[in-house]
């Protein structure tokens, strides 16, 4: 089959990290073989209809992947692409929950499944009867990706969409990405900011509209968000918002300004040393992090952490919700877009077939530089897409 195939030798990561011109990490296969099914009940054949090109894809392919992670991303060669819309064997159009857990390696449930975790399973280094070698389907080519013209997928990770149009379909994973992170935060106040209106923000911004009904939202960063305002990044978000929501600004010796009197959640959806720093800046007193952003070593001054008892919140993946009564996320969010006034109509913005995979992985790392919000890749051309 077609398929995008990253290959992760030791030698072609460090070059790809020192020269990312050169390496070359990942590479078109025409003649790569299709995933084999796992002996056990409930695997199924997928061919890709439309796949997402992500952040966590461009880190891979710029190498800039998170060394501690690497612990449970172990396979040699991996066919990328984990935002998937997919057609089965039978016909049926689903999305799918990427994620590979105990139950699909054929393991007893670990403490985390068992509790009803099983996006942060603890077996995501073992690869058991799915042979697979990382957390999720994306990120080993055993079980394939959304990349290649074939994959395979346990039944229980399938949701069904219908005449769901492709481009509403193929954002299933990252709204409930989004999801997840906007439960993380029970309700407590009347301000959110988002930091990083891309894909994944401005779905936490659809997700909290859904959620809290007059909730005050501010956008921090470039592009149409959804929110009641969108602010430059940079200082002048403290001194705005002191401005419309009457707090107080505090200038410390050499940092940026503190507001006080802040607003009660910040989500921060880019991740990186400025962003989460500008984020404790905005907080009130026993405020809220969430990190949605990608992962990575960055240096954050973390004292008023303790200083003003804020809560910083990982997020990652999604499953059963216990703030929807233990309903997975994904059977909400494909309810939300089945409904045309859920917004999300213009962030596919571009879609490429796989031979242009270089094209798409460079426009999705140009975001706004680019007009980019969600980039595609459609790995089948004679598979229809849906309008």
């Amino acid at each position: 089959m077609r398929a995008v195939v990253a290959n992760l030798s030791v030698p072609r990561y460090l070059l790809t990290a020192a020269h990312p011109r050169l390496g070359r990490m990942l590479s078109l296969q025409d003649d790569w073989p299709e995933p084999e099914l796992p002996a056990a009940p409930g695997w199924v054949r997928l061919r890709p209809e439309l796949a997402g090109v992500c952040g966590s894809d461009v880190g891979v392919a710029q190498a800039k992947s998170s060394l501690v992670l690497s612990a449970f991303y172990t396979a040699r060669h991996q066919i990328l692409g984990h935002e998937i819309v997919a057609v089965t064997e039978t016909g049926e159009r689903v999305v799918v929950d990427p994620i590979v857990s105990c139950r699909h390696r054929g393991f007893p449930p670990c403490r985390s499944c068992q509790d009803g975790f099983p996006y942060v399973c603890e077996r995501f280094d073992q690869p058991g009867v799915a042979g697979c070698r990382a957390p999720s389907l994306g990120f080993d080519a055993t079980l394939g990706g959304g990349w290649g013209e074939v994959l395979v997928a346990h039944e229980s990770q399938l949701h069904p969409v219908g005449d769901l149009p492709s481009r509403r379909a193929v954002l299933a994973e990252p709204a409930s990405i989004a999801l997840h992170a906007a439960l993380h935060w029970p309700r407590r106040g009347d301000r959110a900011v988002v930091i990083g209106p891309g894909t994944i923000g401005r779905l936490v911004i659809a997700a909290l509209r859904r959620l809290h009904a007059g909730l005050d939202i501010t956008a921090v960063g470039p592009g149409r968000t959804g929110a009641d305002r969108t602010l430059a990044p940079g200082p002048g978000v403290v001194e705005t918002l002191a401005g419309l929501h009457g707090g107080r600004v505090i200038r410390p010796r050499l940092s940026q300004p503190l507001l006080e009197q802040g607003v009660d959640v910040v989500f921060d959806c880019v991740g990186l040393s400025s962003t989460i720093d500008l984020g404790l800046h905005l907080l009130r007193p026993s405020g809220m992090l969430v990190l949605v952003g990608g992962a990575g070593k960055q240096p954050v001054d973390w004292s008023l952490v303790w200083n003003r008892q804020l809560t910083v919140q990982g997020s990652v993946n999604f499953g059963p919700e216990p703030a929807l009564g233990g309903r997975h996320t994904m059977a909400q969010v494909v309810e939300w877009l089945h409904d045309p006034a859920y917004p999300v109509d213009d962030l596919v913005t571009h879609t490429f077939g796989l031979p242009e995979w270089r094209t798409a992985l460079d426009t999705a790392a140009a975001g706004p530089r680019a007009s980019a919000v969600k980039v595609t890749l459609r790995p089948d051309p004679d598979l229809p897409l849906i309008d």
